[in-house]
């Protein structure tokens, strides 16, 4: 029996899929045919269901909606050069997943029934899956209370699905980041570790304020004295600094980025050491002066990296070398490119093939 096969399935009448022009992608704008959903009631998981994408049902008194009890993950499948679809490291998602639920007082699921749930989806709407370089199926599981009760309360009843949309190559441009010295996303102690929707939605002000101000992004900093570098916009923050691959240690204020791990798991095979530490905006800003900063980037599912142009550090503007081919980043992006379409081995184990 395969996995669509134990899951139950309703399947669209009309599939969309002609519709979308997978030349013109872009990210998050489409979504697939279909999407998968299951509830938690007295106290444990049912079995999932694959339904046609589409609105829902929902009391306007369900907890989520006024105490934020929602968390969500971002991965992608992709076809390897062989046809074959792949996850990237979803083990290692579902892991982060778990903390996320955790944290946020939310029941955890099995890797057997994640695993089960995103393949079976996966292979019902394996057709979505764009074939052309640099693109890929990204893969948005969530999970939200679902208890339609205005107390204060962890909610006893849950719904868990996923979502999957189709996107294209990510071109974005070099960004322009202001080191934040004012606003906090997230302090020691906090769901800073957690992809919870309220760590996202805090952080919308101060960036408004700094995208008025002309730049891209903030780049947070510690919320007890803003010494210290924390992340970049919503992804893990990577310097080349002295000619090592430099980065925050994780905290509880700090995601635990899958790219950011892939990223340091990959840096010795290109030359480059590594360092897991405390970086403070003050060695930030005499490497820009020393000319011993040559590169630096944020780091996540969506991008993979993305390229800082420059730096404002109170007040000041820094610019960073030029980008080009024997640059790091770039290296180290298409080696995680070569991994994810069997173009190079994956000695790793993070490829999870959809049969």
């Amino acid at each position: 029996m395969t996995l669509t096969e134990s899951i139950s399935i309703e399947r669209v009448k009309k599939s969309r899929l002609s519709t979308i022009d997978f030349s013109n992608l872009g990210f998050g704008n489409h979504i697939s045919d279909h999407m998968l959903v299951a509830d938690y009631k007295d106290g444990a998981w049912h079995e999932p269901k694959i339904i046609p994408f589409g609105d829902m049902m929902m009391s306007p008194a369900m907890l989520s909606l006024h105490y934020g009890q929602t968390i969500f993950e971002g991965m992608k499948a992709f076809k390897n050069k062989n046809g074959e679809i792949i996850v990237f490291r979803p083990q290692r998602h579902h892991q982060r997943m778990n903390k996320s639920l955790e944290r946020m007082c939310m029941p955890t699921l099995s890797e057997e029934y994640f695993l089960n749930s995103l393949s079976a989806l996966i292979e019902v709407d394996s057709d979505w899956v764009p074939t052309a370089e640099g693109s890929s199926l990204y893969l948005r599981p969530f999970v939200f209370a679902f208890e339609a009760k205005l107390g204060v309360k962890i909610a006893d009843e849950y719904k868990f699905m996923i979502i999957t949309s189709p996107v294209g190559p990510y071109f974005a441009k070099p960004v322009k980041l202001k080191v934040e010295e004012e606003y906090v996303r997230a302090a020691e102690g906090g769901t800073g570790f957690a992809k919870c929707a309220g760590n996202y939605g805090g952080a919308f002000y101060p960036t408004l304020i700094a995208q008025k101000q002309g730049f891209d992004q903030v780049l947070w900093t510690d919320a007890k004295e803003h010494k210290y570098i924390d992340e970049s916009g919503a992804m893990n923050v990577m310097f080349v600094l002295n000619g090592k691959l430099v980065t925050p240690k994780l905290t509880t204020s700090l995601l635990d980025g899958v790219t950011r791990d892939s990223i340091l798991t990959l840096s010795s095979s290109l030359g480059l050491e590594k360092e897991e530490r405390k970086v403070s905006v003050a060695e930030i800003e005499e490497g820009f002066k020393k000319g011993t900063l040559t590169e630096a980037f944020g780091v996540g599912t969506a991008a993979v990296v993305s390229t800082i142009a420059s730096i404002s550090i109170h007040g000041k503007n820094y610019e960073l070398p030029v980008v080009n081919e024997n640059s790091f980043q770039l290296r180290i992006k298409k080696k995680l490119n070569d991994i994810r379409r069997g173009n190079e081995p994956d000695v790793h184990g993070w490829n999870y093939t959809i049969k």
